[in-house]
């Protein structure tokens, strides 16, 4: 393990799951899948971790000195609870001063250390006020549009709409695997929305993101091939 950096890994968690019931307490090689989170947090060098959940066992599990938990009120842990709140309420419950903070939701357990560390070190550079995860994926959404009261409205240069595929630019997604950024600035800002972002690339492959039984089945599959 590495000497323990000047980060915090937060890891949100619900026990509410229309996909997957359980799925974050779900046992995924031996472990619960919200644990593969921690404790690559920690293999990464987090100096601490927060939970925020609403799942009772979770909240009685002893995860030792190094684990905070925030217990999530039933009002924050709907299935249309943007992620917004959860964390406000979570990052008020946290003493000390401003921290840089890696959000890693437990559903992307396929991410590795080297994505947290690139998105570490881009964050580093103080260029942006977040970094975040992503992957590519098919550049033809440039070619689409709004429909406004019978009008086309193109989401981006409308010369993309009659571009050849092959030739418009590469478009990126975030995968939800890592979030850095600090607690201070989030907030003061509200939430997770600026001008100001970084990201890194992660393939196709570790950008699952679970949400099925397949998804869960898939996941430990690659988890498998890796040992």
């Amino acid at each position: 393990m590495n000497g323990r950096g000047d980060w915090i890994g937060v890891v949100p968690i619900r026990g509410g799951s229309k996909g997957l019931p359980g799925k974050n307490t779900r046992p995924l090689l031996g472990k619960p899948l919200y644990r593969h989170a921690v404790d690559l947090a920690f293999e990464a060098g987090a100096r601490h971790c927060l939970i925020t959940t609403d799942i009772a066992e979770v909240l009685k599990t002893d995860h030792g000195p190094d684990v905070t938990l925030v217990s999530r009120p039933a009002d924050l842990a709907g299935d249309e609870t943007p992620i917004a709140p959860v964390l406000t309420h979570a990052f008020e419950q946290m003493g000390g001063g401003d921290a840089t903070l890696v959000l890693l939701q437990a559903t992307s357990p396929l991410r590795r250390l080297d994505d947290i560390r690139a998105a570490l070190k881009l964050y580093g550079t103080g260029r942006f006020d977040l970094v975040l995860s992503t992957t590519r994926t098919s550049s033809g959404i440039l070619k689409f549009g709004f429909g406004e009261d019978g009008a086309f409205r193109p989401v981006s240069d409308p010369s993309y709409c009659f571009t050849n595929r092959q030739s418009l630019p590469a478009i990126y997604r975030p995968n939800g695997a890592v979030y850095v950024f600090s607690r201070d600035w989030y907030l003061l800002n509200g939430g997770l929305e600026t001008e100001r972002m970084g990201m890194i690339e992660m393939d196709e492959a570790r950008s699952l993101d679970i949400d099925t039984a397949e998804d869960f089945a898939k996941a430990e599959a690659q988890l498998r091939a890796r040992d």
